[in-house]
């Protein structure tokens, strides 16, 4: 599903506000090698905006603050969670607290995870088209 304008216009205007926790993570897994995994900051998917999203690997990555112990966040981030998943994505939620204690750490497992979820449909795709 394409995003509306105005959920583009607001990914766009987060891109230049990122949280610090945010900005320590994009600073690293923007920087990732050759062939590894892409990940896109504040992307559209529909209606929502997600922190982070490695679309080859189907994997959206969410930054949560102190905000998101709210009853009410946490029932809008319950809602965007399966939203996300029924257009098959994996909705990974991190505390903020702790990408600022261990950025490097953080990203390093996000990368491992999006090559695993890589491998995995590459895999999937090819065991797909031998029983065809």
């Amino acid at each position: 599903m394409r995003s509306s304008s105005k959920t583009h216009a607001h990914a766009k205007a987060l891109r230049r506000s990122l949280t610090p926790p945010e900005t320590a993570l994009w600073a690293l897994l923007r920087t990732r090698g050759a062939g590894g995994p892409t990940f896109r900051r504040q992307h559209p998917i529909g209606p929502f905006i997600a922190d982070f999203c490695c679309a080859a690997a189907r994997l959206v990555v969410e930054i949560d603050g102190w905000d998101h112990a709210t009853p009410t966040r946490g029932l809008r981030d319950a809602q965007r969670d399966r939203y996300m998943a029924d257009l098959g994505y994996t909705v990974i939620r991190i505390a903020a607290a702790e990408v600022m204690a261990s950025a490097g750490d953080v990203a390093q497992s996000l990368h491992d995870t999006a090559l695993g979820q890589i491998a995995e449909a590459k895999a999937a795709r090819a065991a797909g088209s031998q029983a065809g």
